[in-house]
């Protein structure tokens, strides 16, 4: 069910709004692990979790990046904060080159770049009180000097994500899991981040919840002039709160436009499917059409040759060229990118 906010969350797709700054470059990020080795197998094939991943974050933004379970969006964003370190690729931060960081300059990337966890109990520290983990932060990164400053700056947190000083005494036990949620936000904002990751910050919340959260993250962003890489597997979440999205399939991205152009006229065969999935109320003249994908998802250590969506893709236009050509990321007339062989692109961009 689509959670239905307390009031509209608004971004603002005009078409005047004046270009933003790039803050997040992505360019063939590859995250590959080992995999278990099989009975007389000289040498086994490695997991391809990321398998070439590229985007930019413009600041001030939400990009949402979405797709099914296992297709890797969770990988990509560890590896993005080098919580894994990436196997290839470059990412580059306001021009600064990540995966080439000595350790001093990763702290130091770290504070300007925060994450926010799926799970709000499992991310936080059962044996420590709300108040106590904030102020460990705080301690940690040397921020406001003093013991009455830093609790001070605790209570500012608190409050900022709705939450009252009271709770700061409480374990994380004691709070609901809307509560928690909250209080992993304000201890990646206790830092003052520019750049907050957010890996399915409402998907482990009752549905009245996700609203009440979704409202706080868009109130915060204007306030303190955030950018998002908003995670999640809910279309319509990502709906509600993205500028623009990017979908992945199998370690790929296949689609990534303006959010209202991808809901009102995707161009993967993949896209389309994810979102007839989506529950809507239909009447019996606007009924949409299912999309029924054969088969399940390719394993990432043996994808198919080609392109990696060719052996569920329903479209009629498939034929025997998508079982061996890999589609690129292919610029688009309307400014998307689209990796699909029978999707037209900007021919001005291949000449």
């Amino acid at each position: 069910m689509r959670p239905v906010p307390e009031r509209p969350v608004d971004l603002g797709h005009d078409a005047e709004e004046p270009a933003r700054e790039e803050l997040l470059a992505v360019r063939d990020l590859r995250k590959h692990f080992s995999s278990r080795r099989r009975f007389l197998e000289r040498r086994p094939d490695p997991v391809r979790a990321v398998d070439g991943v590229s985007f930019t974050l413009r600041r001030g933004e939400t990009l949402g990046l979405v797709g099914e379970s296992g297709c890797g969006k969770s990988t990509t964003a560890r590896a993005i904060l080098r919580l894994v370190e990436p196997t290839g690729g470059q990412i580059r931060y306001d021009g600064e080159d990540v995966t080439d960081m000595s350790a001093s300059a990763l702290r130091r990337f770290r504070r300007r770049a925060q994450m926010v966890f799926q799970d709000p109990e499992g991310s936080l520290n059962p044996r420590m009180r709300v108040g106590d983990a904030l102020l460990e932060v705080l301690q940690v990164h040397r921020l406001h000097p003093g013991r009455s400053a830093r609790r001070r700056r605790v209570g500012e947190l608190l409050e900022l994500v709705g939450l009252l000083p009271e709770h700061g005494r409480r374990y994380p036990h004691q709070l609901s899991g809307g509560q928690r949620q909250r209080v992993g936000i304000a201890r990646a904002l206790s830092v003052e981040p520019e750049l907050l990751v957010l890996d399915e910050p409402v998907s482990a919340l009752d549905v009245s919840v996700q609203a009440q959260i979704l409202n706080l993250l868009h109130d915060l962003q204007q306030e303190l002039q955030l950018t998002y890489l908003l995670i999640s597997h809910d279309l319509a979440v990502v709906e509600q709160a993205s500028h623009r999205v990017a979908v992945m399939y199998l370690g790929r991205i296949v689609e990534v436009a303006e959010a209202y152009q991808v809901y009102q006229a995707a161009k993967h065969p993949y896209t389309r499917a994810l979102l007839s999935a989506i529950p809507r109320i239909e009447t019996a003249g606007a009924r949409g059409r299912k999309v029924l994908l054969v088969g399940d998802t390719p394993s990432p250590i043996r994808p198919p040759r080609g392109c990696p969506f060719h052996p569920r893709c329903t479209d009629s236009r498939k034929d025997g060229e998508c079982g061996w050509r890999v589609p690129a990321l292919e610029p688009q007339l309307d400014g998307g990118r689209v990796a699909c062989l029978k999707v037209g692109g900007d021919s001005r961009s291949r000449t």
